[in-house]
């Protein structure tokens, strides 16, 4: 089992890893060496609760698929060890995103400055559309 963060401990089924070939430079090593990591994780076999999944979802956007699995990629070094631990890496960043929960809103009236301000520069904003008016067609 992978001790992702100290929290949380994730069961080796629920994680599937798949080996790629890289894009972009490297020489020949690109076309020969499967070093970029795909990480999928089972959304719904993970053992978190429904706050942090729909939490998790929102933050990883579209990396969640249809069928509720999680995609990390990462292929920044040419070792594929050091793809998985980035891949490792990107995961419990956003898991500890996930496990954070968002301060609440406070709700604030605005101030009666701010207010009449605001109609002022209406009203202001109005007297220079009817200075454009022409009188003359509306007969």
């Amino acid at each position: 089992m992978p001790r992702v963060i100290p929290e949380l401990d994730l069961d080796d089924r629920d994680l599937t890893w798949r080996f790629v070939r890289a894009s972009g430079p490297g020489g020949q090593n690109v076309n020969k060496v499967s070093s970029a990591v795909e990480l999928r994780v089972d959304l719904k076999a993970c053992r978190l609760s429904p706050e942090i999944l729909a939490r998790l979802r929102a933050i990883a956007g579209r990396r969640v698929s249809n069928e509720d699995m999680l995609l990390v990629e990462a292929q920044e070094h040419r070792a594929q060890d050091d793809n998985r631990k980035s891949a490792l890496a990107k995961l419990a960043g956003l898991l500890r995103r996930a496990m954070e929960r968002p301060r609440p809103r406070k709700a604030t009236k605005p101030t009666k400055g701010s207010q009449r301000r605001r109609v002022a520069s209406k009203i202001k904003r109005g007297a220079v559309k009817a200075g454009r008016r022409n009188d003359y067609d509306e007969a």
